[in-house]
């Protein structure tokens, strides 16, 4: 199809329709001029093809080639949908909409070689055309195969113009069946009327960017040549199809012959295209669009989060997600603007997967179109620079290696492009990969957006190893040095480019150029920038580019680089660099991440840090740092356990509102000579020892009186009197829920488990919410001293407020969690009944117990704090859950798998019948019922809707129960904005009437 494709683009007849051999339109009798022709598709006349010489054949002329190209075209859409041009003579004219029909439709449809039509389009809708409209009116019977078959009449009964071009739409003529979507799925092929499949011989990524462009599906995902989608039972048309990827059909693309084939249904060819797109960037970091039936469509930033994002970056090949990008970052789109929210969850292949609910809470435009940066799908690795190293390739979410074997130089071209990265330098051999080698027999054409559009012997199919890795060097690729200075993190900047090293000018440097140099080399953040050759003359050339780095650059490879003629620059004016050198930091031989002994790595060695230069804020900004929260407790070695090696003596000026350790100034280095013994420890608030860390209790059988007992450094702690005053004793009460100080008085008693270790020390403001808020306390030997006893007003700890249920939605079913020590917490489900749950549903005016235990984790989500009780014992009648007997939980005692779970009478649940529409329906005392339409008001549809997550506005009817023997559960129900359904409004419980 590709020699006849140039026979009638020479000939100005449009497209090829069909290829025919052994003399179909009868045998010549002059010579025979060429045989083998080869055409890649391209080529502006049949001579132009590879063939043999002249009138050179093993040929006779029962072999004589043929051609039928249409009579028609469709012009400014995709192949098989755009506006129809008839040939008449030597020229192409437009057909006027009124003499065109549906007999006219289908045998133009038929002529390109694509299916049935499916819609005729009047009033130039692809489009104005230009030259003269056709001055007669076709008259088919609809059976015929080309249109200069049909019967034709002057046309003079219509005034027509360009304004009536008629346009239009036929089904392709090839398609993916047996997928997830019309854009995946086996390859088949329309030919002369009947659907076919194309053998897997040879089948690879160009053929298939091929198939997904004439679907307008977006970029080529992925390629399968062993039945993947199954095996088709009709006839195999196309065998060892070779595209070049630049045809607008496969049908143009080289192949076999129609139905030539050695192959069978195994090995039926399929193709993934995208049906999601990034448009006007590079291929991996653009503007989205979504395939929504047979159009593009923005998204609009709003509704488009982190999980939508890591779907569209699987689903198009390309890396992990960078960031996402609102407001129009990549340009505004055109045409229409999604209406659907994705709800991703992250974990799917394919945009088409995820749940998609309507999204009318934004006011949408193009201004707000959302863009996204994915990690590119090719890399070159371990060369230095992202420009630079062993070719790596992703597919399937794996990395691996590009054999050199059968690789062409345009492969370096199309891999230096796609990765921004100019032209190739150079190309050797790698070091050898361990990576799957996914690629081998590379061939590019230089057209490929992208080298996975290459050609190649296909995915993982090679006879290479590890040895044969290709690795390639691009003309941008840069890299940079510290020479000559005392460690490899100090010294004169040089940079390398081409193949040689150069000085750079102390005027053509600055901080945010410095910024860069000690994050590529790994060297923390810049201390000092110096001029004037501070560490030495350099030797060869200076460089006579200026970077210009924003200072958020992973290497100076991805700065900007302008010709820099300003300065008359030498030796003299070498720049230099002192970076921290300090790169990552840990907390470690804690509970978990956030708590443990600080340690720094400087270079690639780690050390302890000396508590003589350590301090509260330099733990606030390391917390923040690791993503931990904020600082808790500075600690000694005697909590986490003596380092070894280095101890780093850097003492951090921090200020506390830093966002790294490496933003704060290293103010000298400590004189103090420092052990082991002194290894600063740290907790953090997303810690589980923080949760514990200041925790405040009572002991002596009431809740808001009795002497006071703190957690500090893993152990429950008597406080001594003395330095305590009211201000610390307002927090305490607060803490615990007690409202405001009654007394502070000493109590002399003391248990054996308590006497040998007190805690003295706090200095609270009395504002604090939490004794961990105050400045840290000390642990002293308690035997002989008097210790605080403590009464609060108790005003704000009231029966009702000390237990809750959460995870429902709703106040009256949940976890069960219990105010305790100042936190909350869980109960176990140990002994667990009815008559613990009645107590609780009691004490919370919430009805009467449904049924106990609930299953937690699946119902109402796991507990993440303390779980205090364990073996609650109720007789059923008591008035509060702390009347009940229970023990407290000890230590790895009890886990949240356990956690207990309660429902009441009194809890309430709505639900639409369909989704979200249907019938309402709400649960109440165990069982779901009717909603009455009384009163029910638009106000109360909006807040209905916005509570089930299916918009924002909505509108009520009547209908009938959908269970006609469901109780009616509510009437009258009116909701104000603020309200929460569905606990809003006046609502009476009925025994019959009509329902929402």
């Amino acid at each position: 199809m590709s020699d006849a494709a140039v026979v009638c683009r020479e000939l100005g007849c449009g497209e090829a329709v069909d290829a025919l051999g052994k003399s179909h339109f009868g045998s010549g009798s002059g010579p025979i001029w060429m045989e083998d022709v080869d055409c890649s598709g391209s080529e502006s006349r049949l001579k132009n093809c590879r063939s043999p010489v002249w009138g050179k054949h093993d040929c006779n002329e029962t072999h004589n080639s043929g051609v039928i190209c249409s009579g028609a075209r469709l012009v400014l859409g995709s192949r098989c949908s755009e506006r129809v041009e008839v040939l008449h003579g030597e020229s192409w004219v437009t057909v006027c909409d009124a003499d065109f029909d549906q007999q006219g439709a289908e045998v133009v449809c038929r002529e390109l070689g694509c299916g049935s039509p499916v819609e005729i389009l009047g009033a130039a809708a692809f489009g104005r055309g230009e030259g003269p409209v056709w001055s007669e009116e076709l008259q088919c019977r609809g059976n015929e195969s080309q249109i200069h078959f049909c019967p034709k009449t002057s046309s003079l009964k219509h005034n027509c113009s360009h304004d009536d071009d008629v346009g239009l739409v036929c089904s392709g003529s090839v398609r993916l069946v047996d997928g997830d979507s019309r854009c995946a799925g086996r390859v088949e092929v329309l030919y002369r009327g009947q659907w076919g499949s194309v053998c897997g011989n040879n089948w690879d990524m160009r053929d298939a960017a091929v198939v997904c462009r004439e679907l307008v599906c977006g970029e080529a995902v992925d390629t399968y040549h062993e039945s993947y989608f199954g095996s088709a039972s009709g006839p195999i048309w196309m065998d060892n199809v070779h595209c070049s990827g630049s045809e607008s059909t496969l049908r143009n693309c080289e192949s076999a012959g129609w139905g030539k084939h050695n192959c069978d249904h195994s090995k039926d060819a399929g193709v993934i295209c995208s049906g999601a797109r990034l448009v006007l960037g590079s291929r991996c970091s653009e503007r989205v669009e979504v395939l929504h039936g047979e159009s593009w469509v923005t998204v609009c930033d709003a509704d488009f989060n982190q999980q939508d994002a890591e779907v569209v970056c699987r689903e198009l090949g390309c890396g992990s997600l960078v960031e996402v990008l609102g407001a129009a970052a990549f340009g505004r789109g055109e045409g229409p603007v999604w209406s659907e929210k994705l709800q991703c969850r992250g974990t799917e292949s394919q945009i088409h997967f995820c749940p998609k609910s309507s999204s009318l809470k934004h006011n949408c435009s193009h201004d707000n179109d959302v863009g996204l940066v994915c990690a590119d799908s090719v890399r070159l690795a371990d060369g230095g620079s992202r420009c630079a190293g062993r070719a790596e390739v992703f597919h399937r979410g794996q990395w691996g290696t590009i054999c050199g074997a059968g690789a062409n130089f345009i492969a370096g071209f199309v891999m230096c492009k796609e990765l921004g990265c100019g032209e190739p330098f150079r190309t050797d051999a790698a070091v050898p990969g361990s990576a799957p080698i996914w690629m081998s027999h590379v061939k590019c054409t230089g057209s490929e957006s992208t080298l996975k559009h290459c050609g190649s012997l296909g995915w993982g199919e090679h006879s290479c190893n590890h040895n044969m890795d290709i690795e390639l060097t691009c003309s941008d690729h840069r890299t940079s040095r510290l020479a000559d200075g005392p460690h490899v993190c100090s010294g004169r900047v040089e940079v390398f480019h081409g193949a040689s090293w150069f000085t750079v000018c102390d005027a053509d440097f600055d901080q945010q150029d410095a910024e860069v140099v000690c994050r590529e080399l790994g060297c923390g953040s810049p201390v000092e920038v110096l001029g004037a050759a501070a560490f030495g003359k350099g030797k060869g050339q200076v460089w006579s580019e200026e970077l210009q780095c924003r200072g958020d650059e992973s290497e100076i490879t991805l700065c900007p680089i302008t010709s820099s003629h300003k300065y008359n620059c030498s030796h003299g004016n070498d720049v230099g660099l002192v970076c921290s050198g300090h790169t990552q930091a840990r907390l470690m031989n804690g509970s978990d991440s956030c708590s443990g002994r600080v340690e720094l790595q400087y270079l690639s060695e780690w050390g302890t840090v000396c508590d003589v230069s350590w301090n509260m804020r330099a733990s606030s900004v390391l917390c923040a740092q690791l993503k931990c929260g904020s600082s808790v407790a500075v600690l000694g070695s005697d909590w986490f356990g003596e380092g070894s090696g280095r101890i780093w003596a850097d003492v951090f000026d921090c200020q506390g509102n830093e966002t790294h350790l490496l933003k704060c100034p290293i103010s000298s280095w400590s004189r103090t000579a420092c052990s082991h013994e002194q290894d600063v420890g740290l907790i953090c608030s997303g810690s589980s020892l923080a949760s514990h860390e200041g925790v405040v209790r009572l002991t002596g059988g009431m809740e808001c009186e009795g002497e006071v007992e703190v957690f500090f450094r893993q152990d429950w702690r008597r406080v001594l009197l003395d330095s305590w005053s009211e201000s610390e004793a307002s927090v305490v009460c607060r803490q615990l829920g007690c409202g405001s100080v009654l007394n502070t008085s000493s109590s002399s008693s003391s248990s054996p488990e308590h006497s040998y270790m007190c805690v003295t020390g706090f200095n609270c403001s009395g504002s604090e919410a939490h004794l961990r808020n105050c400045s840290s306390s000390q642990a002293v030997n308690c035997s002989s001293t008097e210790q605080l006893y403590i009464t609060c007003s108790g005003t704000s700890n009231t029966v009702h407020s000390s237990i809750r249920l959460v995870g429902s939605g709703g106040d009256c079913a949940g976890r069960l969690e219990v105010f305790h020590s100042g936190s909350w917490g869980t109960v176990s489900d140990e002994l667990w009944d009815i008559e613990d749950a009645q107590v609780v549903c009691r004490q919370l005016q919430c009805g009467v117990a449904l049924s106990a235990p609930v299953p937690v984790p699946a119902r109402f989500g796991s507990g993440t704090g303390p779980i205090w009780l364990n073996e609650v014992e109720c007789e059923g009648n008591e008035a509060s859950l702390w009347n009940c007997r229970y023990q407290l939980c000890g230590e790895d005692e009890c886990g949240h798998k356990d956690d207990v779970g309660v429902v009441c009478s009194e809890y309430k649940e709505i639900r639409l019948t369909e989704g979200c529409e249907g019938n309402l329906e709400v649960y109440y005392n165990g069982t779901w019922g009717n909603v009455c339409v009384n009163g029910m008001t638009d106000e109360t549809a909006k807040l209905i809707c916005r509570e089930l997550n299916c918009g924002r506005t909505g509108s009520e009817s009547w209908s009938k129960a959908r269970v006609e023997s469901a109780p009616n559960w509510l009437d009258n129900v009116k909701c104000r904005k603020h309200d929460s359904v569905p606990l809003c409004g006046t609502v009476h419980l009925l025994p019959g009437g009509e329902q929402v």
